[in-house]
């Protein structure tokens, strides 16, 4: 199973924003972007704007919110191809829809990178059974449980506690009681709560 190793904030320091890849960590005086905000790399310089290059730092951007590689961003732009309506609009829904997406945004995680490592573990439950893959997309009616042991239900209790006052988007319905929520809904472009041009990323793949 692939996954993005190595530091994060260099990633958001290339973006020029920050992609809140550490959870609350982001929040602090200790995020990177805070303390150096230019592109990572030795003798930097200003570049000339193009529009591949604008299209490219937007697919990037899309990649690494929701920790995914090359070859899986493509099989999903190929998955949106195929549905029905707006292709932009049917990748961001696809890339919401998963798990480790779903674990993250019900609070029961500090960071993408702690809901990956649950799920891989198999401390998550979909529907009453173990799902061990980050990638799994939920559907309507799924019910999202953490059953683990004492110290991995420590953590989500911190994590609960932590995410608090975060919103809660509107097609997730959480059970912090329970370690857990369902999902009543499909989550629509407006619940997309990331700065992403879609567009940009359309014509990038089409070429």
């Amino acid at each position: 199973m692939a996954r993005l190793t190595g530091g994060v904030c260099k990633l958001c320091r290339r973006e020029g924003m920050k992609l809140f890849l550490k959870g609350q960590r982001c929040f602090s005086e200790k995020c990177g972007i805070n303390r150096r905000d230019y592109p990572p790399g030795m003798h930097t310089r200003p570049r000339k704007t193009t529009d591949y290059s604008m299209q490219l730092r937007e697919k990037q951007k899309a990649k690494r919110i929701y920790g995914v590689l090359e070859r899986q961003f493509r099989n999903y732009f190929k998955e949106a191809v195929r549905q029905k309506g707006n292709t932009g609009e049917n990748l961001l829904v696809l890339l919401e829809r998963r798990i480790d997406n779903v674990v993250l945004n019900l609070g029961l995680a500090r960071s993408r990178f702690d809901a990956r490592q649950m799920i891989a573990h198999g401390h998550v439950q979909v529907n009453g059974r173990r799902c061990d893959v980050p990638s799994y997309l939920v559907r309507v009616g799924d019910s999202i449980k953490v059953a683990g042991k004492e110290k991995v239900r420590k953590k989500v209790q911190e994590a609960i506690e932590i995410n608090k006052g975060q919103a809660m988007p509107a097609w997730l319905d959480a059970n912090p009681s329970e370690m857990g929520g369902k999902v009543v809904q499909l989550p629509q472009r407006g619940d997309v709560p990331h700065p992403i041009d879609e567009q940009l990323i359309i014509e990038l793949c089409s070429r």
